[in-house]
């Protein structure tokens, strides 16, 4: 992937996350719709870690490539 892309999906993965934690209601946040807006935190956060884990990959692979 090229790094435009990387970036978009870094920042809709982290505009996603804002979203969901405006629609959790803290006071009861296991039931109803803030359950499903903390599994959609949950699966924006895992968006954002393995998109982070592919781009600290290429770095690694393009330095060993060089040498």
């Amino acid at each position: 992937m090229k790094k435009p892309v990387l970036l978009t999906i870094i920042i809709l993965a982290l505009a996603l996350v804002a979203y969901n934690v405006t629609l959790v209601d803290f006071e009861n946040p296991l039931e109803g719709d803030s359950l499903i807006a903390l599994i959609g935190v949950l699966a924006a956060l895992c968006a954002l870690v393995l998109t982070l884990i592919y781009h600290t990959s290429r770095k690694i692979q393009k330095r060993l490539d060089e040498e």
